[in-house]
């Protein structure tokens, strides 16, 4: 018999993995009920996400399908991933609600403004590249378009290219709250981070040669903002102390100390 009190005794494994079922499945669910409400205005979606493209198409022309499907498929797909990423503050909060009773009180105080955090600025690189980079963007290919040739771009084609660049910026733009999380456990300080900066602008164009299509102008729209978002990290980190500079505390009111899951 354990000398620990009933309810401060380790959460046995079955009702772990019960626990993290039920939180996968409320995220599941959470995504389909908002693709159920958008799907009938699938069609809207789509034309709201390729307006930086088609204002900047040559008179009379159109975005194209070259697929038999694609017209009902592509609108589809969009929708689907439309859902995800206005799901993410619920998943989120699934999420904490899974880990929070492990943590300690200190770390709530620092985990919770980093959660709130990564959905503001997930949601900020989004916004970024819809409203600054793409019309920048796609500006310079139409007036870059060799004479002779008709820009009349691929729904699909198109959907795979903002896709990239949505996602991209939006992971992008969680540079701060990775620092500020490094530094906190203790990985790296910031004198550390300072004196790595010249091999962090290096690796920021690196990254957005990778995360973004084969094109300096968008690699660039995405490195340098990276690296003002990791300067932004490095000031904050400033005001954070480590996680084992701090006491121990209970996350309960009662006092009591954290219980492990498993």
């Amino acid at each position: 018999m354990s000398d620990l009190p009933e309810h401060d005794q380790p959460m046995p494994l079955v009702s772990h993995l019960t626990e993290l079922r039920t939180r996968l499945l409320r995220c599941v669910a959470a995504v389909f009920l908002v693709f159920a409400g958008l799907f009938s205005f699938a069609q809207q979606i789509y034309t709201i996400v390729s307006a930086p493209l088609r204002q900047y198409l040559p008179a009379g022309a159109t975005m194209i399908a070259t697929d038999v499907a694609s017209p009902f498929l592509t609108p589809f797909k969009l929708t689907m991933i439309v859902s995800l990423f206005i799901a993410i503050p619920i998943i989120l909060h699934q999420i904490w609600g899974f880990i929070a009773p492990g943590l300690y009180k200190h770390e709530k105080r620092v985990a919770v403004p980093l959660l709130v955090s990564s959905i503001f600025l997930f949601y900020a690189g989004m916004a970024f590249a819809y409203f600054f980079v793409f019309p920048l963007m796609f500006k310079f290919f139409a007036s870059a378009t060799p004479d002779g040739v008709s820009m009349m771009t691929d729904i699909t084609a198109y959907l795979d290219f903002v896709m990239t660049l949505f996602f991209a910026f939006g992971v992008a733009f969680e540079i701060p709250v990775a620092v500020v999380l490094l530094v906190w456990i203790g990985v790296v300080d910031v004198k550390y981070l300072k004196k790595a900066r010249p091999y962090v602008i290096i690796g920021c164009f690196v990254v957005g040669m990778i995360l973004t299509p084969p094109d300096i102008f968008s690699q660039t729209l995405l490195a340098v903002p990276m690296w003002m978002l990791f300067e932004v990290g490095v000031l904050c980190s400033g005001l954070i102390r480590k996680r084992g500079d701090a006491p121990d505390e209970a996350p309960s009111e009662d006092g009591k100390p954290p219980v492990p899951r498993a």
